[in-house]
C-alpha cells in the first residue's frame, strides 16, 4: 500500500513538472518579434589638426569611425561643404571631393586631405554617414598662416 501512494505520488510529481516546464516555454515565447539590432551608432574622432594654414598648403585630417559593435553590413560615407575660403578635400591620392556629393569610405580609419587655394581663412563641414542613416559633423577652421 505504501508502495502504490509512493508510486502516485512520484506521478502526480513528473506530470506536475512537466506541466510546469510547458507552460514555462509557452509563457517565454508569446512574444514574436524578435529584436535583432543592426543599427549601431559612431562616434568620429579626429586628431588635433594645425590652426593655420598657407595658400597651396595642404593639411592631413586623421579620422577613426568608433563603433561599439561591429556589424560587416555597415557601409559610411562622407561629403564635405565649404562655408569660407577655397580648397579640395581629398581622400589619398584620388580626386578631389565635390562639394555636397557623398563619397564611400572603404575603412574605418583613414586620413582626408585639404588644401588651401586662397590666402583667407577657410571654413568647411565633413559629415560622415552610415547605411542606417546616423550622420556626424565635423567642423574645421583654419586661419591664413601668411
Amino acid at each position: 500500500m505504501k508502495n502504490v501512494i509512493s508510486n502516485k505520488v512520484l506521478t502526480l510529481f513528473k506530470y506536475s513538472m512537466i506541466v510546469l516546464l510547458i507552460s514555462f516555454v509557452y509563457n517565454s515565447c508569446q512574444d514574436n518579434d524578435l529584436e535583432i539590432q543592426q543599427d549601431f551608432p559612431f562616434e568620429v574622432q579626429i586628431m588635433p589638426v594645425p590652426g593655420k594654414i598657407a595658400e597651396n598648403e595642404t593639411v592631413e585630417i586623421r579620422i577613426s569611425l568608433l563603433t561599439p559593435s561591429n556589424f560587416n553590413g555597415t557601409t559610411y560615407n562622407v561629403r564635405y561643404f565649404q562655408y569660407e575660403g577655397a580648397g579640395q578635400l581629398q581622400y589619398y591620392s584620388d580626386p578631389p571631393y565635390l562639394p555636397n556629393d557623398e563619397y564611400p569610405l572603404k575603412q574605418k580609419q583613414f586620413r582626408l586631405y585639404y588644401t588651401s587655394k586662397a590666402s583667407e581663412s577657410h571654413q568647411f563641414s565633413i559629415w560622415i554617414k552610415d547605411s542606417f542613416g546616423n550622420e556626424r559633423r565635423v567642423d574645421f577652421e583654419f586661419d591664413n598662416a601668411s
